[in-house]
């Protein structure tokens, strides 16, 4: 259970971040915040948790391994098709067009989490069992505040 709950810990509170980020998005590109703020917040997100864990100087190579794996990458990103090129097919043909993007799309995502919850579970593994205790209370805070969000 607690592998499950460590593995969960970042890929939740990404997923939460990436939620409030785009709710608070006002740039007017159809909810997508910009990288650059995305990378910032989530920057933030890890030296908090960081700062919390207290972690000694052994685990800080582990610690940039983890971090290094959280970090939004161009990985969950398939291009879309052109618009243009869309115009051009009959409706089945659009339909079928959007649906191999969507499995394109799904796969990389998985893919990415499944590295991400990799990553997670390795650094989880080098926590003393009082940072253990720092990482669950994180996350379950974290997916209290997501399954609320008018908290």
């Amino acid at each position: 259970m607690k592998k499950l709950i460590a593995s969960l810990l970042v890929a939740g509170a990404l997923t939460g971040a990436t939620v409030a980020a785009l709710a608070q998005s006002s740039d007017g590109n159809m909810g997508h915040m910009d990288p650059a703020k995305m990378e910032q917040m989530v920057n933030r997100h890890l030296a908090d948790f960081k700062a919390k864990l207290k972690l000694a100087p052994s685990q800080e190579a582990a610690w940039t391994t983890f971090a290094n794996a959280m970090k939004p990458s161009g990985e969950m990103k398939a291009k879309r098709p052109d618009h243009a090129d869309m115009e051009k097919l009959a409706l089945p043909e659009r339909i079928d067009k959007m649906r191999a993007f969507r499995k394109e799309r799904m796969a990389a995502m998985d893919a990415a989490m499944d590295k991400r919850d990799e990553a997670i579970k390795t650094f989880y593994a080098t926590l003393t069992p009082e940072q253990k205790k720092i990482a669950d209370e994180e996350h379950s805070k974290m997916m209290h505040h997501h399954h609320h969000p008018d908290m």
